[in-house]
């Protein structure tokens, strides 16, 4: 691939699409602070399918997935502790219905049973992903963000595409299934001591005055 060709992938209507949609679903894992689980499901459930469509969009852009051509890799900028806060987030949000049972997965061809996954989880892992996408493409060169691109793209094929996927399910099941009771304040607690001690657990990544979980701790 020429280079001319890189800069007019790295820049196509499909790609940037696709950066944008990566964009919107990080930002908004990172503003949860007032979300309920009723909002919250309801936003994914429009926002991983249209993350979908644009991801599956990209091997229509002549994307060189050959590593061997890759110059550096891809550069990782989420760290432990900003993917444990997602998750942290997530989960609390998600309360009781975090857990579901995947069939879809390499562990059942070794098993009888569904395997427990967690939505806080698939959604963190999908959430990495694509951050670390995102950032090489808001600071990087072009030689590096055909990089992430490329990265992106093989991940989406053979890791995030099908959590997604999965994961959409566990979601519907969560707003559509009648026998599920709404919860409209967004707390998984039974009185306000556990529901604080919970956050605290999940804050103390932050530093003092820096904790974004929207609630007030004792």
């Amino acid at each position: 691939m020429t280079n001319t060709d890189e800069n007019s992938t790295v820049y196509s209507r499909d790609v940037l699409e696709f950066v944008t949609v990566a964009v919107q679903y990080c930002a908004y894992l990172e503003t949860l602070d007032t979300k309920t689980r009723q909002e919250f499901v309801g936003t994914l459930l429009k926002l991983l399918p249209l993350l979908y469509l644009k991801a599956s969009l990209l091997n229509d852009n002549g994307i060189n997935n050959d590593e061997d051509m890759w110059a550096e890799e891809p550069e990782q900028f989420v760290t432990e502790e900003n993917y444990e806060i997602i998750r942290n987030n997530i989960a609390y949000i998600m309360g009781e219905q975090d857990d579901y049972l995947d069939v879809f997965v390499e562990d059942m061809k070794y098993s009888d049973r569904p395997i427990l996954r967690t939505v806080s989880e698939e959604l963190a892992d999908i959430y990495q992903d694509i951050k670390n996408f995102a950032y090489a493409y808001k600071i990087g060169t072009d030689e590096t963000m055909q990089a992430a691109l490329s990265a992106c793209n093989e991940n989406f094929k053979t890791y995030w595409g099908q959590k997604l996927v999965n994961v959409m399910r566990a979601l519907h099941d969560v707003k559509y299934n009648p026998n599920n009771e709404a919860e409209d304040d967004g707390c998984c607690c039974d009185d306000d001591d556990d529901c604080c001690s919970h956050h605290e657990d999940h804050c103390s990544h932050h530093g003092e005055g820096e904790c974004t979980c929207g609630h007030h701790h004792h």
